[in-house]
């Protein structure tokens, strides 16, 4: 079974991007009845001891929503540092070699953020090669064949409290408080980031 995921930061720590009452309802709440939800539905099957990104594989259906939205909100959390750090290593060369310059790759991830129609999520993704690009998916998806390393919700529930129906300003605030360290490790890591470590 899985549990909501601890915070590494106070919910003030990134006012007035995201207010305490954001946190309350987005994190208190949102992410919370996915979890919940999860939880009622492999109460007693064959996945009440699989691993989060296992049940996103082979879901269907309720359970796939749920249990995609509670990994991909999980993801999020960590995407996020009150300030930023600084991005640098091998994320950094892999953004120069992709997009010419951080600032370009921040302008087309914020183009694409904004212009997902809907419900949904921005995605900063790695192929087999390595090669970095952006993606985004509708409600839950995640991005089909390419390994998550990092993430931005465009669900309205993520900023319409403190921006109303303003996403641009939403993702001006995300893009000044990415955790670095956290999107490089998994542009180095192997396989899909494991996330099922924090809710157990």
């Amino acid at each position: 079974m899985f549990k909501l995921p601890k915070l590494s930061y106070e919910t003030s720590a990134f006012t007035p991007w995201l207010s305490p009452e954001s946190f309350d309802f987005h994190y208190g709440k949102h992410h919370k009845a996915y979890v919940d939800k999860l939880n009622a539905a492999i109460e007693g099957t064959a996945d009440q001891d699989a691993s989060l990104e296992d049940i996103v594989g082979k879901a269907q259906g309720g359970l796939f929503n749920n249990a995609a939205q509670a990994w991909n909100h999980t993801f999020f959390w960590n995407c996020i540092t009150p300030g930023g750090d600084e991005c640098k290593g091998e994320i950094l060369e892999a953004i120069n070699s992709a997009f010419g310059s951080l600032d370009e790759f921040k302008t087309q991830f914020k183009t694409a953020a904004v212009g997902q129609f809907g419900s949904g999520w921005a995605w900063l993704v790695k192929d087999g090669s390595g090669k970095l690009e952006i993606t985004t998916t509708a409600n839950a998806e995640w991005p089909k064949g390419k390994t998550p390393v990092m993430t931005c919700d465009v669900w309205e529930h993520a900023y319409y409290i403190d921006h109303r129906n303003a996403r641009p300003a939403f993702l001006d605030g995300f893009l000044q408080n990415i955790n670095w360290s956290f999107v490089n490790q998994n542009y180095t890591g192997s396989d899909i980031p494991n996330m099922t470590s924090q809710m157990r």
